[in-house]
């Protein structure tokens, strides 16, 4: 899971193949849009769009993953969607009204890489190793397990 841009891969053999999405490419934006009609759009055509929906369009969610809302001021300036902080200080984007954790934003990337991946495969995926960044601190490695 990246930042920017997500892959996912297979075990064949003794080597590991990059899986297409199911655009085609090797890599999946990190990107999660929510249209004015309440649609959730994850990956290269929620990417798209961005430019018409910019407030609502959630990309470099995992800079927030983990976080307090004291440690995101530098990261929530360089984004063109709000970043609030909920009752207990974490840190939230505010999408259409709704409060939506950093974390889910980062499942509904996940999600889309599962079902690309069981698709390609003619199997459903249910086991899965995600890497985290070596720089990551507790509470972020936290977030994501």
């Amino acid at each position: 899971m990246g930042t920017t841009n997500s892959v996912v891969a297979a075990w064949e053999g003794d080597k590991a193949t990059v899986i297409p999405n199911s655009e085609g490419s090797r890599t999946t934006p990190s990107v999660v849009a929510h249209t004015e009609d309440g649609q959730r759009l994850v990956g290269k055509i929620a990417q798209r769009q961005a430019v018409m929906n910019s407030d609502s369009t959630i990309y470099s969610a995992k800079r927030f993953v983990g976080r307090r809302w004291g440690e995101v001021d530098e990261e929530s300036k360089i984004v063109s969607y709000k970043v609030v902080k909920d009752s207990s200080d974490a840190v939230r984007f505010d999408v259409r009204g709704k409060k939506v954790a950093p974390e889910e934003v980062s499942a509904q990337v996940l999600r889309k890489l599962v079902t690309d991946a069981s698709s390609h495969l003619g199997e459903k995926v249910t086991e899965a190793v995600i890497t985290i960044p070596a720089y990551f601190n507790d509470a972020q490695r936290q977030a994501l397990s």
